[in-house]
This record gives structure tokens, sequence and C-alpha cells, in this order.
């Protein structure tokens, strides 16, 4: 994976507007991510929801935040760092922490993870 380049992961977002494609969204704090002994271990975990966006907007000036707007709603994810278009068409987004752990991850694909 690179580190983000916005004016690369923009037009990368944009194609896959207002077509069915499957989701993966993670977010994590437990066994990838340092704990300390006193903090909450928080996650969120989706694989292959099945989604269609109407538009999608990388901001930020890194770590980066993405927004898919739905007709119905939002998905968002922040704290992205890395990415990188595989040869299957998919775009895989990351954060990684000042060590290297996984905090977070958005996975976009036209066919199931």
């Amino acid at each position: 994976m690179q580190p983000i380049i916005k004016e690369l992961v923009q037009p990368t977002l944009e194609s896959f507007v207002r077509q069915p494609v499957f989701l993966h969204l993670e977010t994590t704090q437990g066994a990838y991510a340092s704990q300390q002994s006193h903090s909450l271990t928080a996650g969120a975990y989706i694989r292959n929801a099945k989604i269609e966006f109407i538009q999608g907007k990388i901001t930020g000036e890194g770590p980066f935040r993405v927004g898919l707007k739905m007709e119905l709603g939002w998905v968002y994810a922040e704290g992205l760092t890395h990415w990188e278009m595989d040869q299957q068409n998919r775009l895989l987004l990351s954060g990684h922490d000042q060590d290297g752990k996984l905090a977070v991850a958005l996975q976009l694909s036209h066919q199931p993870f």
C-alpha cells in the first residue's frame, strides 16, 4: 500500500459511484492496535454489505476522511493513511497508527470479499 494522495484517490472513488458495490468497513482498537490497561476497547466491522452511493469524497490533509453519500444516509471513515487499487479492481483504504498497526479499513469491490 502507498500513502494516500488525494488527487489519485478521488477519481478512483468516483469510478464506483452509482454502481452496486460491496463494502468492507472495519475499525479497531483491539487485536491489531496497542491497548492501555484502562482504555475502552471499541471496534466496528461490516463485510460484504452491498451498497450504492451517489457521491464519494476524500477530505483532510492526512490522516484523511472518506464519505460515501447514499440516497438514505452516509458511510464514513476517518484516520485513513494508505491506499491501493489491487489487481481485482478493489479500492483498499486503510489507516495505521504511529506503530503501523491497523486502526481503520474501508474497502470497495464489485465482487464480494
